[in-house]
């Protein structure tokens, strides 16, 4: 699980253009953003998508809520979720719903978070596009979610590292 930020500030990637011509990418630096909340399985690819107005022990708590629901998590079906060090994730004011647990990270090791490899896949319809606002850039990345839901090959393979546990 893992908070990913996208804005009105544009995305600028490589991009093919004829010989000798240079690529035009429309920019607008605009400060508005959204946040992308990812639940990932690894060894299934499946995915869980949540897009929210801010990161904060509120929203995570209500992210979790909501995932908990998706999930059908309880006490007889125990979910471990893998987090950062986030000051959001790691306050006593969250509120945990019963049957998850949070599992936390080494400091400074984001390589090893499965989760932190879907904002590849994410910003892929992002990049190098100009957005008059954030709920038409909400809708293209709702759209790209629930792609990216549909194919949970694309996601396994991106996020499933070869030494992840077997039982995960």
């Amino acid at each position: 699980m893992d908070e990913h930020r996208i804005g009105l500030k544009p995305l600028r990637r490589r991009c093919w253009a004829g010989p000798g011509r240079r690529p035009l990418i429309p920019v607008e630096h605009r400060y508005a953003w959204l946040y992308v909340y990812g639940f990932v399985h690894p060894a299934s690819g499946r995915t869980f998508w949540l897009l929210m107005p801010t990161v904060s022990i509120p929203a995570f708590s209500a992210a979790l809520h909501t995932f908990a629901t998706f999930a059908q998590a309880d006490s007889a079906a125990e979910i471990r979720l893998l987090v950062d060090r986030a000051g959001w994730h790691t306050s006593p004011k969250v509120d945990l719903p019963q049957g998850l647990r949070l599992w936390f990270l080494p400091p400074y090791s984001p390589e090893l978070q499965p989760a932190e490899h879907l904002w590849s896949l994410t910003d892929q319809p992002l990049a190098n596009r100009h957005f008059d606002s954030l709920d038409q850039l909400e809708a293209v990345q709702g759209e790209r979610c629930n792609w990216l839901q549909d194919h949970p090959e694309l996601v396994r393979s991106t996020t499933c590292f070869h030494w992840w546990p077997s039982y995960a």
